[in-house]
């Protein structure tokens, strides 16, 4: 057994694991902030090589269905919040510049605002959570959280809302940020990996009576679209092996 034991160590040196406290992983944090400080993310400017912004875009199409580009280019020419919404690429061309921490995440890719919505787990629990992560990459973990603010931006300046509106709403989001991460900091990994937003609980806190039917109209929704509701709308099963409807686009929806 000693032989064995002495072979393997050898051969493959067993891994240590560093188990820091809370204290020193927050002051690790904290030290980062000499090597981007956070009033280095108050402006951007465009770099003198920035990509031409309708080349990406075209980058962005490759691959997809030709027929239903125009549809896309048409939903995105309404306006600057369209527009931004379906220009994931040239937003991440452009924080590629930008000052990051050196901190990396699985990012989402594309945080926008119309990606988060309400559905329904496998457990029966209605949660409000992201909902589009076909884009997600290894990134810089700012970039997730500076397109979902400015998403809110645009969208506050889209319906008519005052800068201070828009301004109030991007503080908002970034205080939500701060304050849920500052929460995820103390719970155990498996607590977090657990932690989600059930509506039902969020929906007595919306003082606006129009709202609250709102949500709960999505809530609703949400506890219908279970398998054995959803399944005869996207699987023909007229055959003897079931296939994914196709329910591409049209200019109407």
């Amino acid at each position: 057994m000693e032989k064995i034991t002495s072979i393997t160590s050898k051969s493959q040196p067993a891994a240590t694991a560093i188990f820091r406290s809370y204290a020193e992983l927050y002051a690790e944090g904290k030290s980062l902030r000499h090597k981007c400080p956070r009033h280095s993310h108050a402006e951007w400017k465009p770099p003198q090589n920035r990509p031409d912004p309708l080349f990406l875009l075209k980058e962005s199409s490759m691959g997809r269905i030709p027929e239903l580009l125009p549809i896309r280019y048409g939903r995105m020419m309404q306006s600057p919040f369209t527009f931004y919404r379906g220009a994931a690429l040239n937003m991440a061309a452009d924080q590629a510049v930008t000052p990051i921490t050196g901190l990396r995440v699985q990012a989402c890719g594309d945080a926008h605002l119309c990606n988060f919505g309400v559905y329904a787990t496998p457990e029966r629990r209605v949660i409000f959570d992201i909902n589009d992560l076909d884009e997600t990459l290894p990134a810089p973990w700012e970039w997730d959280v500076k397109r979902l603010t400015a998403s809110f931006v645009l969208a506050c300046c889209s319906n008519g809302f005052k800068k201070d509106d828009a301004r109030d709403t991007a503080l908002s989001c970034v205080r939500s940020y701060r304050v849920s991460m500052a929460e995820f900091s103390q719970m155990s990994v498996l607590d977090v990996w657990y932690a989600s937003t059930e509506l039902e609980k969020i929906i007595a806190s919306v003082k606006d009576k129009e709202d609250q039917a709102r949500i709960q109209k999505s809530v609703a929704k949400a506890h219908s679209q279970n398998a054995e509701h959803v399944y005869p709308e996207l699987v023909a099963t007229d055959e003897s092996t079931p296939k994914i409807k196709d329910n591409p686009p049209t200019p109407e929806q």
